[in-house]
């Protein structure tokens, strides 16, 4: 995988897009993330029909061409390709790895859980581009039953993972505490919350990328 990962892996949740003029929404919110920096972004749709993650999916990749930025899709394997998409993450539930990659063009960016307290057994023999490490923190915006493991936590995954794997770091994650995140080996930190929630996500995306070594 030639792709140089960002430190700042910006997650778009349904939940945070209007049901009036959505299409207008994404197509601004799209561009201005683009203009902003974003080279990776993943779009994450739990409840919505195929109708809808298409449709939302159509108007990103419109706006954020394949050349400067990889649209990842949550969950949604089977849709990657009708959608255009650069890749999928697919979590515990999911369908495993190896029947994702199995589906997906050989160039297309593969991601899935890579463990909370420790590493999943197995987890390094799998054929994914990177690993999601976490909860971190708390959060509103994922639901899950495992303990935030904290800073530690990332540092002792970091010694389980090896030099060479991509964690992506998630959950509860803030500007105030993402460049700790990072020092304690994370490569990227996962934001959904932290920047869709605020009044100009292209404005707090560039904000965290400007200010995290």
């Amino acid at each position: 995988m030639s792709f140089a990962f960002p430190k700042v892996y910006p997650i778009l949740d349904a939940s945070t897009i209007p049901s009036v003029d959505r299409s207008s929404f994404l197509q601004q919110l799209g561009s201005s993330l683009l203009s902003a920096g974003v080279t990776l972004l993943e779009y994450r749709n739990k409840t919505g029909s195929d109708r809808e993650i298409l449709a939302d999916s159509a108007v990103l990749r419109n706006v954020m061409p394949r050349e400067k930025v990889k649209l990842i899709l949550d969950d949604r394997v089977d849709l990657v390709e009708q959608a255009q998409f650069d890749g999928a993450h697919v979590d515990a539930g999911d369908l495993a790895p190896e029947q994702a990659r199995r589906l997906l063009r050989p160039e297309c960016i593969l991601g899935t859980f890579g463990g909370s307290d420790r590493l999943v057994s197995g987890i390094l023999d799998s054929p994914v581009d990177y690993l999601a490490i976490g909860p971190v923190f708390e959060t509103r915006t994922k639901k899950t039953e495992a303990k935030p493991i904290g800073i530690e936590g990332v540092r002792r995954l970091r010694e389980q993972a090896g030099p060479q794997i991509v964690l992506s770091a998630a959950a509860g994650i803030t500007l105030a505490t993402a460049q700790s995140v990072l020092d304690a080996g994370a490569t990227m930190v996962a934001v959904a919350e932290a920047i869709f929630r605020t009044p100009d996500p292209a404005a707090e995306f560039f904000r965290w990328t400007t200010k995290l070594k």
